[in-house]
């Protein structure tokens, strides 16, 4: 990112960013000046902030990782502050890191900020839009005065790690990214089908102790390190969901510990008017239902949208055109739930070279003009070749 890029970046985060509610009844909380994004976005009770990096006074990222973790959150808890919470509301946190060998010193400081009862937590290593960056930090929160409860699963050991296995509020539940670890926290080696289950089995016991079941789940994060295991993930993973399967994005990624091949995220809403919409085909016609996720999930208001990809014969290696049409498939989607884009709270984006940035921003930046979302990007591998952005978005009314 250019150094003017830096200093639109860094006014955006000062205080006195404004905010409003738009047409669509969501509240969108320090609109950036010139990025395509919003810091933070209040829709149907939940806050959804924008990732975080940290900048000083110059425009420039300085520090180590604790430093830098300790600026996010602190701009974090302003934001959460003007948009009526705090972080001791926060239900879940996405840390990405430059580097996996700073995860216990970025823990340290995270840990002062929620000494006890912490958010659901997903860390994955990932490349981040500026170079100097060591830490992004995205979350989402309740207004204040709302539930949030922490969901442990009986026998199961606490997390050594300053995480909750699950954060609950209402009707919804966000459980933490899991990996490969029993009920004990010790680690279950073995092949990528062995790890998928243990993982889905951990988040069986969390959705339990929560008065849900697989059922229940809306959408999806899977992280994996090595493109090659996609079907053998999908083999172990389909049986978990084989009705209406909940949205889901996958891609490649380091995680925290090298006996590690796979770790999954999940929210899950228990609500009967949850439905499946498949996206449509370009001319209209009815859409073919992948048998491992579905393209939204629609629950109440809100609708949670698979990671979608752009790729053509035509778009290999550009990012622009990728983005655009990557948008197109989730605009047909939005559009047959019964939504639009102005009611899009939440953006995930996923690119392969974060030197994209700019051009990812011009594809995002028109489709999107009606009032941007909350949105976080990073750098990881994705599963499918020469695809170089995937895009998963939520929505509400």
């Amino acid at each position: 990112m250019t150094r003017t890029a830096w200093m639109a970046l860094l006014l955006w985060m000062m205080p006195s960013a404004g905010s409003g509610a738009d047409d669509a009844g969501i509240t969108r909380i320090a609109p950036h000046p010139r990025l395509p994004l919003s810091a933070a976005v209040k829709a149907d009770g939940l806050i959804y902030l924008s990732g975080g990096i940290a900048l000083d006074e110059e425009g420039r990222v300085s520090g180590d990782v604790r430093a830098q973790t300790r600026w996010v959150l602190d701009r974090h808890a302003r934001t959460l502050a003007s948009a009526g919470s705090s972080l001791e509301n926060v239900a879940k946190v996405f840390v990405y890191l430059k580097s996996r060998d700073d995860f216990q010193a970025m823990n340290e400081v995270y840990r002062s900020y929620w000494p006890t009862d912490p958010p659901a937590r997903t860390t994955i290593e990932a490349s981040l839009p500026i170079s100097d960056a060591l830490v992004e930090i995205a979350m989402i929160a309740i207004p204040a005065g709302r539930e949030r409860t922490v969901v442990h699963p009986a026998g199961s050991t606490r997390p050594a790690l300053p995480y909750s296995y699950g954060i609950k509020s209402g009707n919804t539940l966000f459980l933490a990214g899991l990996v490969p670890r029993a009920a004990d926290n010790s680690v279950v080696e073995g092949d990528v089908g062995t790890q998928t289950r243990v993982v889905l089995d951990r988040a069986g016991e969390i959705l339990k102790a929560a008065g849900m079941t697989y059922s229940d789940v809306v959408s999806s994060r899977v992280f994996l390190t090595d493109a090659k295991l996609f079907e053998a993930m999908n083999a172990a993973y389909r049986p978990y969901f084989p009705v209406d399967p909940p949205a889901r994005a996958t891609v490649v990624a380091r995680l925290n510990n090298p006996q590690y091949l796979i770790e999954i995220t999940l929210v899950a809403v228990k609500d009967a008017s949850r439905r499946a919409i498949t996206a449509p085909e370009a001319d209209g016609s009815p859409g073919r239902a992948n048998p491992n996720f579905s393209s939204a999930i629609q629950v109440g208001n809100r609708l949670y949208l698979a990671g979608m990809l752009g790729l053509t014969e035509g778009s290999r290696g550009d990012v622009r055109a990728q983005t655009r049409e990557a948008l197109a498939r989730l605009g047909r989607t939005l559009k047959a739930a019964g939504f639009d884009w102005s009611q899009v709270a939440d953006g995930m984006v996923y690119l392969t070279d974060v030197a994209a940035f700019a051009g990812l921003n011009e594809g995002y930046r028109g489709v999107l003009s009606q009032g941007y979302p909350a949105r976080t990007t990073i750098g990881t591998g994705l599963v499918l070749p020469d695809a170089v952005v995937e895009i998963m978005l939520t929505a509400a009314k």
